[in-house]
C-alpha cells in the first residue's frame, strides 16, 4: 500500500551556483558513495548529477512526510542500478521505495513513492 508520494522540481542553475559559491555543497547532500559517482562525471553532468540526487531527497522527505530538517541529506542515498536507473540503496523508510529522476533544459524533477509492502 502507497504511503506516501513526494515530488521535487530544480533548477540545475541553482545548484551550480550553489556549488560554485561553496564547493563543499556537494559533500554536504551526497553520501560518500554518491560523491565517487559525482567526481566520474564532468561538466554540466556533474550539475545534472547533483541537482537530481538534491531533487530526489527532497521529493522522499516529503514522502515521509517531514521534509529535509528532521531528515537529512546523508540520511538517503540514492545510487544507479546496472543499466543506470536510481534506486534508493540507503534511507530510514522501511519499505519498498521507488524513484524516478528526469531532467530537462535546466530543471532536474523527482518522484518518489514509499510502499509499506503490506497489501
Amino acid at each position: 500500500m502507497i504511503v506516501g508520494h513526494g515530488i521535487d522540481l530544480q533548477e540545475i542553475s541553482a545548484i551550480k551556483k550553489a556549488y560554485d559559491k561553496h564547493p563543499r555543497f556537494a559533500k554536504r547532500v551526497l553520501t560518500e558513495r554518491e560523491f565517487e559517482l559525482f567526481e566520474s562525471y564532468t561538466g554540466q553532468r556533474q550539475m545534472t548529477f547533483l541537482a537530481g540526487r538534491w531533487a530526489g531527497k527532497e521529493a522522499f522527505s516529503k514522502a515521509m512526510g517531514t521534509g529535509i530538517g528532521k531528515l537529512t541529506f546523508q540520511d538517503i542515498e540514492i545510487l544507479k542500478d546496472d543499466k543506470g536507473a536510481p534506486y534508493i540503496a540507503k534511507s530510514p523508510f522501511v519499505g519498498r521505495c521507488l524513484i524516478s529522476i528526469s531532467h530537462s533544459g535546466n530543471l532536474v524533477q523527482a518522484s518518489v513513492i514509499l510502499d509499506d509492502d503490506k497489501g
